[in-house]
This record gives C-alpha cells, structure tokens and sequence, in this order.
C-alpha cells in the first residue's frame, strides 16, 4: 500500500492564500444621530437693535419724551395686566407710537440678563443731547447750576447723580466722553425717568468745558474732602458749576487748577469717606436750599 505522501505546512498556508475563506458580512452601521438643531431664537431676541430701556420709571419717561424715539414696547403678560392700559395710553401719545409685542418672561430674561425689568423693556434710539456750546447759547439769563463728573465710571452712580440732578433743579450733566458710562438701559433704570428730563453731555475735554461755563459766567466749585472751607459756609453765585470727582482719586489735577474754588461737605467728624452719588445727593440738596434762601 503507498504511503501518502505529506504535504509541508507552508502549502496549506499557501492555499489558504489562494483561496481564502470568505468573509462575514459587515453588519450595517447604524446611521449616526442627526445633531439637535439649535432653538431659532425667540422673534423678540433675534430682532432687537439698538438700545432697550426697562422698568417702569424708565420707560413710562422715555415714553413721555418727546425728543426719545421708541421703537417696540415690549410686555409680558403679567406686566400688561399690571399696568399695560397706561403704557399703551402713553405708547398712543408718543411722538412716534412704537409697536406693542408681547413677550415671554424668559425670553426678557435672555435680552436683559440679570436685569430688574419688571416685564417691561422700550427699544429705542439713543438721544441726541446738544453739545455743551449748544446747551449754553439756549441757556436762558439768570441763576442755573450745572454738575460735571470727572471720571466716574460706574453707571450706578451717574444715573443716581442725574435723578438727584433732575430733583434739584440741575440744568444739564457733563462727562467726558471717555472714563464715563454711555447711555444704556442700567443707567436709565437707576436714574428712575432722569435720563429723559436732565441733558447728559458727553464731552471730549473736561477741561475746555470748565473754560465755557466759566466764559457763560459760571462759578466752578470743585469738591476734596480735605479743602479747608466747607459748603454750609458759603453763599454760592447765581451760576454754579458743581464738580465731583471718582471715587479714591477725587478730581484730577487739570481740573483742581480750572476750579474756582475747592469746598468740602460738613461733617460730624473726620470720617467724611461718602460715596459720590451720596456727595452729589448732599451737595444739590445744600446748593438748592441756599439758592432758595437767596430768591
């Protein structure tokens, strides 16, 4: 019987080269999840422009204002059975009636992050106020007063500073144009309505705008709680231009020079650390009994 012959291992793997055991199918790869699409924002949020005033205070004046123009009134239900038939009466007698939307609480949230906007937000225009040369020319003869901030920054404190303007009888608020806040809907809110009743002048130099007042034949009282002579001491002029400076480094030097005079606020003792808004509230409110006194 012949022996069979024996086949050398590298011919089995050879034809297995040659004819290979065909392959199981790949299953088929799930079709991979289709990305959530992103919400399209609300119609409110993706058609806003401009500047959005809030709260109650604020809009109503803006809504007064002849020279303010409003855009959309915006309302969420809850706001609009509060107090909506007197915004949608003063929305009517505007100069330019805005459109009336309702809105989403949410949604206000969204536009006006962290903001107290009781359910109520104004688009509108920014104003136009006059220059400071502009404001003097139709300045009417007689006693004014007039407050000028030297950089102070926080918008808190400004849109305090013009609602205590606007109590006391301030003509006009001037700024520089840079270190101090623009117009927006913080502002607005913390002046309470004073935004639109008190001129906010944005200027370039401070300083040149001390020369003005000073050529329109106002007295320039600058505040430092360490000028010897105190305000309860002085018989102020019948124009008067009060100057604050920021808080910790008080008014610069180009300032101090172009002052009349420097004057502090009495005190009871030697802790006279008064946050700025405060100093001007104090301030107005002397200047204004002692015009008072005068008449």
């Amino acid at each position: 019987m012949a022996r069979s012959k024996s086949r050398h291992p590298r011919e089995g793997q050879a034809a297995a080269r040659r004819h290979p055991h065909p392959k199981a199918p790949r299953p088929k790869a799930a079709h991979p999840a289709k990305p959530q699409e992103a919400k399209p924002a609300t119609a409110p949020a993706s058609r806003t422009r401009g500047l959005l005033l809030y709260g109650s205070h604020a809009v109503r004046a803006a809504l007064a204002n002849p020279r303010r123009r409003c855009h959309r009134l915006l309302l969420t239900e809850e706001a609009r059975r509060r107090e909506g038939a007197d915004l949608e009466s003063l929305a009517r007698q505007a100069s330019r009636s805005p459109a009336l939307e309702p809105v989403e609480r949410q949604d206000l949230d969204l536009l006006l992050p962290g903001a107290v906007h009781q359910g109520i937000a104004l688009e509108v225009a920014p104003l136009s106020p006059p220059s400071l040369p502009e404001f003097l020319d139709s300045l009417p003869e007689g006693p004014a007063l007039v407050v000028l901030l030297d950089q102070v920054t926080d918008p808190h404190n400004v849109g305090a500073i013009l609602r205590s303007a606007a109590v006391f009888g301030a003509a006009a608020l001037v700024v520089p144009e840079r270190h101090a806040p623009p117009e927006t809907g913080v502002l607005a809110k913390t002046a309470s309505g004073a935004l639109e009743r008190v001129p906010y002048l944005r200027e370039v130099n401070l300083a040149r705008c001390l020369d003005q007042l000073k050529e329109a034949g106002f007295w320039v009282l600058g505040f430092a709680g360490e000028a010897p002579q105190s305000l309860g001491s002085y018989d102020p002029p019948e124009r008067v231009a009060l100057c604050l400076g920021a808080e910790g480094s008080g008014l610069r030097r180009l300032t101090r020079e172009r002052c009349d005079l420097l004057l502090s606020l009495p005190a009871a003792g030697d802790f006279r650390d008064l946050n700025v808004s405060n100093a001007a509230a104090v301030a107005l409110y002397a200047l204004s009994q002692k015009r008072l006194g005068q008449e």
